[in-house]
C-alpha cells in the first residue's frame, strides 16, 4: 500500500495543524483569534442589519454536501479543512454513508457534493457515487487532481465519466509559481498530468455529462477577482500553454480559518485581511450564499450550514444536528449560524463552493 506521506503520493507544502499539535487545530482557538481582531463594525449579523437584511435563514436544500473525511495525499498551505495523510481517523464509515443516503431521500436536493480531504481515498467513495447516481442526482467530486495519479485511482477518470460525475478541481493558478507556493513543489506539473487524463476521459470539451470545473483561490491575502474575466483568461492560457481544456472556472476567497489563518498570523496579514473582507462586504452576495441552499454533513454525520462552519464545529441550529436524526421541518426553520469568518463569503463578488455569488 502506498504511503500517503511519501513524495510519490503527492507534493506536501505544509503539515497539518493536528500533527503539529498547534493550538490552531482547535476550532475554538480559531474563533477566539478572529473575535479578537479589532474591526469597526466587525460583527457579521450587525453588517446584515446595517444593510437592511434579515438574519440568515435557509431557502431550501438544493445541494446535499457530504464531507467523507479529512484524509488527503496532500497538505496545502491554504487548506481550511486541515486535511493531510495523518487524518486517518476522520473517515466516514459505511453506516454513516447509508444514513446520508436515507436523509438525501427526504430532500429535494438535485446535487450531491462529495468533498474531503481527498474524498476519493474514502473506501466507500465509489459506492456513494453509484448510490447517488442511481437516485438521479447530479454528483460533484471535489478533486485535488494529484490523487488521480495514485496507482489505486488509475481508472477513476473513466469511472467518473461513465457516471456523469462533475469534477471540480483545485488549481490556485494557471501558472506554476502560484500553484506550487500554496500546494507544494511539483504540484503544478502533476495537476497538468491529471487534467490531461480527465481530458482524455472526455472531460472539459463541453459535454454536459462530463463537466470539468477548475476552482481558483488567491495566493495571498487578496480577494478573488472577476470570475467571468478570469475564466476567459484561464481558458485561453491553459489551452495556449498546455493544450488543456476545461468547462468553467470557480473563484473562491480564502477563508481565514485553519492553515490559511496560520499563514495570516505568521505573515502579519491577519488584521489587514480581515479589514479587507469587512470593507468589501457586499449585500448583493448574501442571497447566493451556499449556507442558504446547501446542507453540509461531516465525516461523523453531524449537520452544518456550510463546509466552513463544519471546520469550526459550528453545528446547525437544531435540537439534534445529526444525519441519523434528520428532520426536514426543523432544518427548514433554523437560523443559519454565523461568525466573523462569514465575511469571507460576502466580500467582493461573493464566494462559495459554487464560485462567485454575484
Amino acid at each position: 500500500m502506498l504511503d500517503l506521506n511519501s513524495v510519490e503520493a503527492g507534493p506536501k507544502r505544509a503539515t497539518s495543524l493536528r500533527s503539529r499539535r498547534s493550538p490552531l487545530a482547535l476550532p475554538e482557538e480559531q474563533l477566539r483569534i478572529l473575535d479578537g481582531v479589532d474591526l469597526a463594525g466587525g460583527d457579521f449579523d450587525r453588517a446584515l442589519e446595517g444593510a437592511g437584511l434579515p438574519v440568515l435563514r435557509p431557502a431550501g436544500v438544493e445541494v446535499f454536501q457530504i464531507n467523507v473525511g479529512r484524509l488527503c495525499n496532500m497538505t496545502c498551505r491554504h487548506c481550511h479543512v486541515d486535511a493531510g495523510p495523518d487524518r486517518v481517523r476522520e473517515n466516514m464509515d459505511r453506516a454513516t454513508i447509508d444514513a446520508c443516503l436515507a436523509a438525501l431521500d427526504r430532500t429535494d436536493a438535485h446535487t450531491v457534493d462529495i468533498t474531503g480531504g481527498a474524498p476519493e481515498l474514502n473506501p466507500h467513495f465509489r459506492y456513494l457515487i453509484d448510490a447517488c447516481v442511481a437516485r438521479g442526482r447530479h454528483v460533484i467530486d471535489r478533486c485535488n487532481l494529484t490523487v488521480l495519479l495514485l496507482p489505486s485511482q488509475r481508472d477513476l477518470p473513466a469511472f467518473l465519466a461513465e457516471r456523469g460525475v462533475e469534477v471540480v478541481c483545485s488549481l490556485p493558478h494557471y501558472r506554476q509559481r502560484n500553484t506550487d507556493a500554496q500546494r507544494g513543489d511539483g504540484t503544478y506539473d502533476k495537476s497538468l498530468r491529471a487534467l490531461r487524463l480527465l481530458n482524455e476521459a472526455g472531460y472539459g470539451w463541453g459535454d454536459p455529462r462530463r463537466v470539468l470545473t477548475l476552482m481558483a483561490n488567491p495566493a495571498g491575502a487578496f480577494l478573488a477577482g472577476s470570475q467571468a474575466a478570469m475564466e476567459a483568461e484561464w481558458k485561453r492560457e491553459m489551452a495556449r500553454l498546455h493544450g488543456v481544456t476545461f468547462d468553467r472556472l470557480f473563484c473562491l476567497n480564502n477563508m481565514p480559518i485553519a492553515r490559511f489563518l496560520e499563514w495570516l498570523l505568521e505573515s502579519g496579514n491577519l488584521q489587514g485581511y480581515m479589514e479587507r473582507l469587512t470593507a468589501a462586504f457586499n449585500p448583493g452576495a448574501v442571497a447566493g450564499l451556499m449556507c442558504r441552499n446547501t446542507l453540509s454533513v461531516s465525516w461523523d454525520g453531524r449537520l452544518f450550514d456550510c463546509d466552513f462552519n463544519q471546520m469550526l464545529e459550528l453545528e446547525a441550529d437544531v435540537e439534534r444536528p445529526h444525519v441519523r436524526d434528520f428532520d426536514p421541518g426543523a432544518l427548514a426553520a433554523r437560523r443559519v449560524v454565523t461568525a466573523r469568518h462569514c465575511f469571507g463569503c460576502t466580500a467582493g463578488n461573493g464566494s462559495s463552493c459554487g464560485g462567485s455569488t454575484t
